[in-house]
């Protein structure tokens, strides 16, 4: 049974998710909040080493359906290693992206498809479903002009401005359907936004 809460950050590449993970991250050590901060693809070993290959500069030529079910692979991997026993003990979860990102990114912006991509997540879906995501809201074109363009070494990132655009798109429709996603707009501060996500925090009781 799951007694701990699952909160997940959502946005595209350049959008601030590390600073506002490491700005609540501090608020939450603070306050003596017990969590666990982890990230995907990755948070377990096994994972890590999926995360290297998708990632990989030099992997151009991964097929979108390949990457896809990777990024699954190592999401049952980090479920079953950090994301269930932590939950399970009790514990408050944050997590640098989940199965929205698939979503976003191979369902919509690959043109795989939302179905395709949740049935391959299904078990992540039904079993560990996030209580809350939030998704930090900016464009792409902002995003990628904020950290000065595109990391040469980053497969995700080098698949161009259209590409995120796409991304962008699917996030919003996202967005519109689920609940549990909450638009977190960063027009602001890093300051600004980070309060922003702490009211929202509180506000649906997970702090």
């Amino acid at each position: 049974m799951v007694k701990g809460k699952f909160i997940t950050f959502e946005g595209c590449e350049g959008s601030g998710k590390s600073t506002q993970l490491r700005l609540l991250s501090k608020y939450l050590d603070e306050r003596g909040i017990s969590y666990i901060v982890t990230r995907e693809p990755g948070g377990s070993p096994i994972a890590e080493q999926i995360r290297r290959i998708i990632l990989d500069g030099k992997n151009m030529e991964m097929c979108d359906e390949c990457e896809a079910h990777l990024y699954a692979a190592a999401r049952m991997q980090h479920l079953k290693d950090t994301v269930a026993p932590a939950l399970e003990a009790g514990k408050l979860v944050i997590c640098d992206r989940y199965v929205d990102s698939s979503l976003a990114y191979q369902g919509e912006a690959r043109g795989l498809g939302l179905e395709y991509i949740a049935s391959i997540n299904c078990s992540a879906l039904e079993k560990y479903p996030p209580d809350l995501t939030v998704f930090l809201n900016i464009p792409p074109d902002k995003a990628f002009s904020r950290k000065h363009g595109a990391d040469e070494n980053d497969r995700m990132e080098r698949q161009g401005l259209d590409f995120h655009r796409r991304v962008y798109g699917g996030y919003l429709k996202l967005l519109s359907k689920y609940p549990r996603i909450c638009a977190v707009e960063c027009g602001g501060t890093k300051e600004q936004t980070s309060a922003n996500i702490i009211n929202l925090l509180k506000s649906r009781g997970i702090i």
